[in-house]
């Protein structure tokens, strides 16, 4: 049988407190608690990994930045842009990092291509790319074998705070998104695209939290 997964779909949250909540969430876990994955957007906000750089940041800004516990260097969340936090007990799902990591992309390059993109991975470069443009980013922490962070999927978005930066430490790293495709459909929509192909990488009895 399938383990459980709440899917919360929470809207736009100030990037902060949903940052907190996960990691209270996995700090208090037990063998017992959910699988989780949170559906939301995020105010315009950059995030730093834990080993990133703040000189990736190329320009004095009113865009807030917060240091987090991820992995990577720098990238930017703002609405228009769907994010997914995949709160998940591996050792429970007999999962390894990498593995996990290969799972989400292959979930991103199969929803893209429900909109006809051609979208691959990038050797050395977690996420997705469209050539050599990305569209979507990917950070995790694994804390006692649960992870927390995810996925950012650009759909909508005013893409200029991306050019602010070196995205994911990546000088001159093109950010793209699905409206550049002529893809008109809502973030709320690509998201339930998104959330069928992450159901599928990462089997799970749905309950609506």
């Amino acid at each position: 049988m399938n383990p459980p997964l709440v899917i919360r779909r929470l809207g736009i949250v100030d990037y902060e407190p949903s940052w907190q909540a996960m990691r209270e969430y996995t700090s208090s876990r037990t063998e017992s608690s959910p699988d989780e994955l949170w559906l939301l957007q995020h105010p315009p906000t950059y995030t730093l990994g834990q080993a990133g750089k703040a000189e990736h940041l190329l320009r004095e800004t009113a865009i807030p930045l917060v240091k987090i516990d991820r992995g990577g260097q720098i990238t930017y969340h703002g609405p228009g842009q769907v994010v997914a936090y995949l709160l998940l007990d591996l050792r429970r799902r007999n999962l390894k990092v990498r593995e996990m990591v290969h799972r989400i992309e292959q979930a991103l390059i199969d929803c893209l291509a429900d909109y006809r993109l051609d979208a691959r991975r990038k050797s050395g470069a977690p996420g997705v790319y469209v050539g050599e443009d990305k569209i979507a980013a990917l950070g995790l922490r694994v804390r006692n074998g649960c992870s927390y962070h995810g996925l950012a999927l650009n759909v909508d978005m005013d893409l200029a705070p991306f050019t602010w930066i070196n995205p994911c430490g990546y000088s001159g790293l093109k950010t793209i998104q699905l409206k550049d495709f002529g893809v008109t459909d809502s973030v709320d929509t690509v998201a339930g695209q998104l959330l069928g192909h992450l159901l599928r990488q990462f089997p799970s009895s749905p309950v609506n939290g």
